[in-house]
């Protein structure tokens, strides 16, 4: 099985992989891209591997922008938080759409999911010869089907409450909905909550993005997630980007880059 891995977050490539070689020891990641430019340049000069795994958010866009302007046949498996784009993911040849962090046992659900795929496929050809469209609209019913159930797996999946924090010697449950944002600086997660308290948590941003409402936290950059009570303003930046002003207020400025800005709108306005 070859696969091409779209992913702008160089830890949780490496992570995929490795899950990957788990989960299926036969694949083969024929490349990594971190662009939705990078990505429509290597589909096409090179023939469409048998699987993509794609992160939504990418360094220069939304990934579905890759379905949006090429005809890509492969089957992609989407890893990512935003819930808002699973209905365009299941355009674009989506047979899972796994939240961050991916776990093993759903990744081997997903690429189980494949084969049957691959499976159904076959005997759609084969149908075809004696049946013509009905093999086709067989296939298709299958897929809205596996599509379907993917769905209401993902609306059920139940999102963090609280976190168990440090206080000096004591541990301290701390609601989800007292955090304002979460910053990554040298390989440290400090939680800021409402009130200004920090706290230092042993998560990746990566990680918490699987863990919190995408309704209410929003990925601004590689180094903040913050909650919407958070986010008081937005100021137009140089080249298209935004600086977000926060509460409490961050160390140093926030920027949202072009790519993200219409999203980091559109979640604002709800």
């Amino acid at each position: 099985m070859n696969i091409l891995l779209l992913e702008d977050e160089y830890p949780a490539a490496e992570r995929l992989q490795r899950l990957l070689g788990q989960a299926a020891p036969e694949a083969q990641v024929l490349a990594v891209r971190d662009t939705v430019a990078g990505a429509l340049d290597w589909l096409a000069a090179h023939p469409a591997p048998d699987l993509i795994v794609s992160d939504i958010q990418l360094a220069d866009g939304l990934s579905l922008e890759v379905w949006e302007q090429a005809v890509v046949p492969s089957p992609v498996i989407f890893t990512t938080a935003f819930d808002a784009y699973a209905i365009r993911a299941f355009q674009a040849n989506s047979i899972a759409y796994l939240l961050k962090p991916v776990k093993l046992a759903e990744l081997q659900a997903a690429l189980a999911k494949l084969r049957q795929w691959g499976e159904l496929r076959v005997r759609s050809e084969e149908l075809r010869v004696d049946s013509g469209d009905a093999a086709e609209l067989t296939l298709n019913s299958s897929l809205l089907t596996l599509h379907s159930i993917e769905r209401l797996l993902d609306a059920r999946r139940p999102y963090k409450t609280r976190f168990l924090v440090r206080q000096g010697e004591q541990l301290l449950p701390l609601p989800v909905a007292e955090a304002a944002w979460f910053l990554s600086r040298h390989e440290t997660v400090t939680l800021v909550a409402a009130d200004g308290r920090r706290f230092v948590l042993d998560y990746t941003l990566e990680q918490l993005e699987g863990l919190l409402d995408p309704t209410q936290f929003f990925r601004l950059n590689r180094q903040v997630i913050a909650q919407l009570p958070a986010v008081r303003r937005l100021h137009p930046h140089f080249n298209g980007k935004l600086l977000v002003e926060l509460h409490p207020a961050a160390p140093e400025e926030v920027l949202v880059s072009r790519e993200k800005a219409p999203a980091l709108k559109a979640w604002l306005e709800g």
